[in-house]
C-alpha cells in the first residue's frame, strides 16, 4: 500500500496519519472502521466477485466506499495498519454456529497486532456485532467493551465436533467468548490473505452460508449503537440496548437508506438470490 493508498484510508475514515503505531492510534482506527466502513454482503447478491488481493480491496471499500465481509474488511485493515507500521499477523477463525458446531476452516479471518509500545491486541473490524475495541491478546480474564464482556480464553475438546468432520482442537488454539457465549475458535498461526480464497467462495456461493441466505447492511452509531438493514427491515440499535425497528416499503426509500446512513450508492435495491449468486 502506497502514501496515496494509505492516505486515502485514513480519510475514508476520518482519521489523521498517526506519528506513530501505538495502541491508542489502534484503538482509534478500530473503531472509526466500525463506524465508517459497513459490514456488508451486497456483492454475494449484485453478482460481484470478490477477490482477496490488496488492491481490489482497496478499490471496493476506499474507491467505491463500499464494505464487505470478515475476508475483505479485516484483510484490508490488517493492510492499512502494516503500512502503518504496526506489526500485523492475519488469523484464521471458525465461528460457532448452533448447538455449538464450529463452521468451515477459513472461516472467518482476524488480526493479531502489535503495537510499539508494547502489548499485543486482537483486532476485528469484520465480524459484524462484535468488540469495538481491540482485545487484549494474551489476557485471560473478561474484557470490558461497549459491545459486551469478552474473553479471551484457551480452548477446550470440541465436544459437539464441527462441520465437514474437521473438529477436535489445535495447539494454542483460544475461544473467543462474548457475554458468556463462545463466539469463535481462533487459531494462532500466521496465515496470508490468500489462504481465506476458499473460504471467502463458500460463504460467497454455498447454500448452507448465511451470506448467501440474506441480505445485510451494518455499522456502529457514532453513540455507540449500531444500524443494521437487513432486506428492506432497517433496525437502529441504540448504546443502552433500546431497539426500533421499520419496514421499508419502496425502493427509494431503501436506496436512501443505504445512501444516507451507510453512504453506499447504489443503482437497484439488491435482493437474495435465491440458492446463492451461482445457482
Amino acid at each position: 500500500m502506497d502514501s496515496a493508498q494509505v492516505d486515502a484510508y485514513l480519510h475514508r475514515m476520518g482519521a489523521e496519519h498517526p506519528a506513530w503505531p501505538t495502541l491508542d492510534v489502534l484503538r482509534d482506527l478500530h473503531l472509526r472502521h466500525l463506524q465508517t466502513v459497513p459490514f456488508e454482503n451486497l456483492s454475494v447478491h449484485l453478482g460481484q466477485e470478490i477477490v482477496l488481493e490488496e488492491k481490489r480491496l482497496l478499490d471496493k471499500l476506499v474507491g467505491a466506499r463500499r464494505g464487505g465481509f470478515c475476508y475483505e474488511l479485516n484483510g484490508a485493515f490488517g493492510a492499512l495498519l502494516a503500512a502503518l507500521g504496526f506489526d500485523v499477523s492475519l488469523l484464521a477463525a471458525r465461528v460457532y454456529g448452533p448447538e455449538g458446531l464450529l463452521g468451515i476452516p477459513y472461516d472467518h479471518l482476524a488480526l493479531r497486532v502489535r503495537t510499539v509500545d508494547g502489548g499485543e491486541w486482537l483486532a476485528d473490524v469484520g465480524f459484524g456485532a462484535h468488540s469495538h475495541y481491540p482485545l487484549a491478546f494474551e489476557a485471560r480474564g473478561e474484557q470490558e467493551d461497549p459491545g459486551g464482556t469478552f474473553r479471551i480464553v484457551e480452548a477446550g475438546p470440541d465436544a459437539a465436533g464441527a462441520r465437514g468432520g474437521h473438529g477436535g482442537v489445535q495447539a494454542a488454539d483460544l475461544d473467543v467468548v462474548v457475554d458468556g457465549r463462545a463466539q469463535y475458535r481462533l487459531e494462532v498461526r500466521p496465515r496470508v490473505l490468500g489462504d481465506f480464497v476458499a473460504g471467502a467462495w463458500w460463504h460467497s456461493t454455498s447454500p448452507q452460508s448465511h451470506f448467501t441466505r440474506s441480505l445485510v447492511c451494518s455499522r456502529v452509531t457514532e453513540d455507540g449503537g449500531r444500524i443494521t438493514l437487513s432486506g428492506r427491515n432497517f433496525k437502529v440499535t441504540a448504546a443502552d440496548g433500546t431497539r426500533q425497528e421499520r419496514e421499508l416499503t419502496t425502493d427509494e426509500e431503501v436506496l436512501r437508506v443505504y445512501r444516507e446512513r451507510f453512504g453506499i450508492v447504489l443503482d437497484a435495491v439488491p435482493t437474495v438470490r435465491s440458492g446463492g449468486p451461482h445457482a
